[in-house]
């Protein structure tokens, strides 16, 4: 395999200018968000003392954003996803500057805060769905992996880099300049989008109420064996192998080390991750793209359950990176399998339905592990336990889903007849 085969496909940037707009826009987006993330957890701290104000606040912007998402899916499949983004940014915009005017008083209020992560939440909520449709109307069908590599590079880049940015500016400038860069991201990120093209739905405007609208979203979900099977393989990891909240007690007790240690376990995955990213110009190309994926998923569970049985904190750190790489590899197949198998008047609710997933997954799942770990008594223990629960999962959905497992990027596009429930589609044998 040549090197061209192997490093991230930026074919995708070459073809078309509109993806090179969007592609630039997440790529600041990223950055900036994580600004904000790290300034407003600084900021409540700083007035309360208390970790869990910190806590509520996430609490918030997490309950918003679901709501929003929700909302999004349906709002997505009935108008065009262009206006959908550019209002939704305009107004997250305007938030972001509330919380850097708010910064910036002599007196902050913390009620405000809290306020604008519910206003956030709901807005980047409405417009997350919107975003994420636009890329399969942006590039070729067999682009999508590619362009599933290059978005989540960015994600990973911003992940590495905006929460360290975000501590050196907020120890000198002060936490008002993390709120202003982002917002002055966000005005550059309409100037970015403006000029793509309209983006209406296939079957767009038709009078629906939305509570039929996510009943048709889920019964299309649970007649699409891929489509379901790419969002219960998820689950797998997210919720059963999710080793994040351990990571506090595993660098000082464990391990031994301190908030340094603590620091390198949280940093392993995002640097696995972003090599995953970096190397993924061959999963465009295979054509048995479910088998990989169940392979990427497999081997996250492999890593975290050797991440568990770790004696030492090198050896524990090289098995993070192995899982952020698989997790990567993962997100990639499953977000251009999703849109392949997905007709486009559904990428909207069905997107809605994986983005939200996604954010609750790993939620529940570093609640599971820190009650798996209490029961135990050991945090080493129940990540080597979530390990195995998640292979074990990984293998009951591929038995139970063939259509999974045959699941292909190769065949024609996703409107093409692909929602019979009894068997797998024709694309995916």
């Amino acid at each position: 395999m040549r090197l061209g085969e192997v490093v991230v496909d930026v074919t995708p940037l070459r073809s078309g200018r509109d993806f090179r707009l969007l592609f630039a826009t997440q790529a600041i987006s990223m950055l900036g968000t994580h600004l904000t993330s790290v300034a407003a957890g600084l900021q409540v701290y700083a007035l309360t003392g208390s970790s869990v104000q910190v806590g509520l606040m996430s609490l918030s912007l997490g309950l918003s954003l679901l709501v929003g998402l929700v909302a999004g899916g349906v709002l997505a499949d009935r108008v065009d996803r262009r206006r959908i983004v550019l209002v939704t940014r305009a107004a997250t915009a305007v938030v972001i500057t509330g919380l850097a005017v708010n910064a910036a008083l002599p007196d902050p209020r913390v009620w405000f805060v809290f306020v604008a992560a519910v206003l956030a939440g709901g807005t980047a909520g409405l417009g997350g769905p919107a975003l994420m449709a636009a890329t399969p109307a942006l590039v070729a069908p067999g682009q999508l992996a590619a362009a599933g590599a290059l978005m989540t590079l960015t994600a990973q880049l911003g992940a590495m880099a905006g929460p360290s940015l975000a501590g050196v500016i907020a120890a000198g400038p002060g936490i008002a300049l993390c709120f202003a860069i982002d917002a002055v991201i966000y005005v550059v990120g309409l100037a970015l989008l403006a000029p793509l093209p309209r983006l209406a739905p296939e079957g767009g405007g038709e009078p629906q109420h939305p509570l039929r609208a996510m009943g048709e979203g889920l019964r299309f979900l649970r007649g699409n064996q891929v489509v379901a099977g790419l969002l219960l393989i998820d689950v797998c990891a997210v919720v059963f192998a999710m080793p994040y909240a351990l990571f506090p007690e595993l660098g000082t007790e464990h391990f031994g080390g301190g908030p340094s240690t603590v620091g390198l376990l949280y940093t392993a995955p995002a640097v696995g991750s972003f090599l995953g990213a970096l190397t993924s110009g061959w999963t465009g190309r295979i054509h048995h793209t479910g088998r990989a994926l169940i392979g990427a998923v497999a081997l996250w569970g492999v890593a975290i359950t050797c991440f568990g049985l770790s004696p030492g904190l090198w050896t524990a750190l090289a098995f993070l990176a192995l899982a952020g790489l698989g997790d990567t590899v993962s997100e990639i197949l499953r977000r251009a399998l999703l849109q392949h198998y997905t007709p486009d008047r559904l990428q909207g609710r069905v997107g809605s339905l994986w983005l939200a997933q996604a954010t609750a997954g790993p939620s529940v799942g570093n609640v599971e592990a820190g009650l798996v770990a209490r029961g135990l008594g050991s945090a080493a223990g129940a990540a080597a336990v979530g390990g195995l629960v998640c292979l074990a999962g990984v293998a009951a959905v591929a038995v139970a889903l063939p259509g999974l497992r045959k699941a292909t990027l190769q065949g024609p596009p996703a409107d093409e007849g692909r929602t019979a429930p009894a068997e797998p589609s024709p694309a995916a044998d």
